[in-house]
């Protein structure tokens, strides 16, 4: 399997969780870059092969490498789940080689017909996760997602207590960035949300993000509060992953962040913005209510895009009408429930 962005990463696993679990005799081998190899730590019956885009599988002599180098682990079967020109290359020399192949279908023109500012067809559309599941379907694995089993939540190693401290209280994570500003919720009703949780101090508020900009940013947000901690540029990926499952509930954009938490059974609650749930991308396991949305009756051309990349003008604002004090409520009663 060819895999990508961190949150098409994400979305996998709880299919391939799924698959190994209920097909216990099947070997799966899973292609994606060496970062992503914490994702798929303790799946039994999976082991993790490091694509090299750098040097071995660099350009067209490297997908043949890479392909040689595949043809040596006895694969019976592909599935592509990303379905990209790297991996179709991939997909088309095995099935050359007279392997079974199978790849998921994007759902291209039923995501344009969500997204379209006119004739628009607003319904929910199939997640990516049973679009996975059709994938192996095809290859003659059928899959249940409808109790899924997560990992055991990560016992933390000395490094992590020592900037987080001992768990003696509810830890809520939030993530407030996107890949995309269209996505991000305005940072100043950010900054009212986490104001409002820190006036609770049987909450601890631990920031997720990435690179210098995102930290200063978080610095910013959690000045002279005492139950937060910026969590971003301190932890390597393995280890913010064992913190994440530790998480009572994780606060984030449509993003990768919401994935990885989901992926390890923690409670999501996601805000979207030009992007919406019913495109296929929410969080695997939660409800559709815990994914809050800009008001449509203002803003009637969304979702204006699946991924967030393209800007529509007079909809920069369109976050602004979820209300602070709805994020607020929705975190509580996760955490009461």
């Amino acid at each position: 399997m060819r895999l990508s962005a961190m949150g098409d990463v994400a979305m996998t696993v709880p299919v391939l969780r799924a698959f190994v679990n209920q097909h216990p005799n099947v070997k799966i081998t899973v292609i994606s870059r060496p970062f992503f190899e914490p994702f798929f730590e303790g799946i039994p019956n999976l082991s993790f092969f490091a694509f090299d885009e750098k040097v071995r599988h660099k350009g067209v002599a490297g997908l043949l490498r890479l392909f040689q180098d595949l043809k040596g682990l006895n694969i019976d079967a592909f599935a592509d789940l990303h379905n990209v020109l790297r991996s179709k290359i991939i997909r088309n020399l095995f099935a050359l080689s007279g392997k079974k192949v199978a790849s998921a279908d994007k759902g291209r023109a039923e995501k344009k017909a969500l997204t379209q500012p006119e004739n628009k067809v607003f319904q929910q559309l199939p997640t990516m996760f049973e679009r996975h599941v059709k994938v192996f379907e095809q290859l003659g694995f059928t899959i249940n997602l409808s109790q899924p089993e997560f990992p055991q939540k990560a016992v933390l190693s000395p490094a992590i207590l020592a900037i987080i401290g001992e768990k003696n209280q509810k830890w809520i994570g939030i993530a407030p960035f996107a890949q995309y500003d269209s996505k991000v919720y305005p940072l100043d009703l950010m900054q009212e949300v986490i104001d409002k949780l820190a006036l609770d101090t049987t909450n601890t508020i631990l920031l997720f993000g990435g690179g210098k900009k995102e930290i200063e940013i978080l610095d910013s947000l959690a000045a002279n509060k005492e139950n937060m901690i910026v969590v971003a540029g301190q932890l390597k990926l393995r280890q913010e992953l064992q913190l994440i499952s530790n998480l009572d509930v994780m606060l984030s954009m449509d993003s990768g962040n919401a994935h990885i938490a989901a992926m390890l059974g923690v409670k999501v609650i996601t805000l979207w913005g030009a992007t919406h749930p019913y495109a296929g991308f929410s969080p695997f396991n939660q409800p559709l209510e815990n994914s809050l949305v800009p008001d449509r009756n203002q803003f009637p051309k969304l979702p204006t895009s699946v991924y967030g990349n393209k800007k529509v003008a007079g909809y920069e604002d369109s976050m602004r009408t979820i209300a602070v004090e709805d994020v607020v409520e929705k975190i509580k009663n996760v955490l009461n429930h």
